[in-house]
């Protein structure tokens, strides 16, 4: 069987990934790739690491029995608590790994592009915590929309930039932090928050969420006598919770693995950003990926309720999952996501982000039997998404839950 879990030595999964970029990066990427890996995998590295995983981020996150909605939907349901990690999602698991790697590297300054906000939030902690200047991209659309985490990130001493070109979110921020990228090579580290962009990130982000993975085989382990569940279930935008989730399981052939990507208003409108499943192959970000484009190669603008998975592509990692059947890929639509936010609220008491929503809204599309064991990844909170949730509420069917 192939190993998913790697790379080429060129940065590939496959047919997608490697480093397009521009010669002002080429050093500076040619670096990060050549010293990474024995970075990252250094004793004193992963001794500082975990040490604050630990005692800073709260590590580990509980892997909770569900066991209202376990009835509801005739399985074993188990849910990965990324949402009571310090920052409240995931995302400060890679930002305080590449922020120590940085540091390593003789870096000065940090940059970030954000969309929801909580990658925004999470490097902009450990930059303070680091005492490092930071500077954040984030679409202006998204500023909006997203208005407590930019207090947030401001609160914490981060200088954040409104993206007003594009359709003003997380694609423009990435456009965005790059050029700023282009500009100060040399002193400047950019921390990017999901399995994007050119090799070695996909690869290093995926590693450094890879703790979510490890953590569930022994609670797995602990809760049922066995390391591995018969499912795995989480949202897919650019793919660091997802990837974070299955990477310890990619090439146990037992675990079957099933994605919810952004469908907006519906795949078949022009209000989506279901990219695996509607994309063509193009480079985007410095990456081969599928995305969302015209035909003679413009980006099409991506649709979702949700900041954080408004992105018009998906990291190499995922589309070579989709692309060999390793992974299943369902679309998510808005309401659809909505209705699965109340659900868990109702019946879990606890309140998931909206990118979290739309893996909760992958239960009813799946048949299970009773002695399924499935874990899904409650990426992040949803205080950040409060206002969208109080919008809405009048239109979730409080009958079906």
């Amino acid at each position: 069987m192939r190993d998913f879990q790697q790379t080429d030595q060129n940065g590939f999964y496959g047919s997608f990934g490697g480093a397009y970029i521009p010669e002002i990066l080429y050093k500076t990427v040619e670096n990060l790739k050549e010293s990474y890996l024995s970075v990252i995998e250094s004793e004193s590295f992963k001794k500082e690491y975990h040490a604050l995983l630990k005692d800073y981020v709260g590590r580990p996150s509980p892997l909770y029995y569900a066991k209202r909605m376990s009835e509801k939907y005739g399985c074993q349901l188990y849910l990965k608590r990324e949402d009571l990690n310090h920052t409240g999602a995931h995302k400060i698991n890679n930002a305080i790994g590449q922020a120590l790697l940085a540091k390593r590297l003789g870096k000065k300054r940090i940059i970030a592009e954000t969309g929801a906000g909580q990658h925004g939030v999470a490097t902009a902690t450990v930059c303070a915590l680091m005492n490092m200047p930071c500077r954040v991209y984030m679409g202006a659309l998204d500023v909006e929309r997203q208005h407590v985490n930019v207090e947030r990130m401001r609160m914490l001493g981060a200088e954040v930039f409104p993206v007003q070109s594009g359709n003003k979110t997380l694609k423009d921020a990435t456009n965005e932090a790059i050029r700023d990228w282009c500009c100060h090579p040399a002193d400047t580290f950019y921390i990017i928050g999901s399995t994007v962009g050119p090799h070695p990130y996909p690869d290093m982000v995926a590693r450094l969420q890879s703790v979510i993975s490890e953590e569930i085989k022994w609670q797995l382990e602990e809760h049922i006598g066995r390391d591995y569940p018969d499912y795995i279930l989480a949202c897919v935008g650019g793919g660091s919770n997802a990837a974070g989730a299955i990477y310890h399981f990619l090439n146990n052939e037992k675990v079957r693995i099933v994605l919810a990507e952004a469908g907006g208003l519906g795949m078949e409108t022009d209000k989506t950003a279901a990219s695996l499943q509607i994309g063509t192959t193009g480079i985007l970000h410095g990456s081969r990926i599928k995305l969302m484009q015209t035909a003679d190669g413009q980006i099409v603008e991506p649709y979702s309720i949700s900041a954080g998975l408004d992105y018009p592509g998906t990291g190499p990692l995922h589309c070579n999952l989709y692309e060999t059947g390793r992974a299943k890929v369902l679309a998510v639509n808005d309401d659809e996501a909505l209705q699965a936010a109340f659900e868990l609220t109702r019946l879990e008491g606890i309140i998931p982000a909206l990118e979290s929503s739309h893996a909760l809204a992958l239960l009813p599309k799946m048949k299970f039997k009773k002695d399924d064991v499935v874990v899904l990844n409650v990426s992040g909170r949803g205080d950040k998404d409060l206002n969208t949730y109080l919008a809405h509420k009048d239109e979730i069917d409080y009958d079906k839950i």
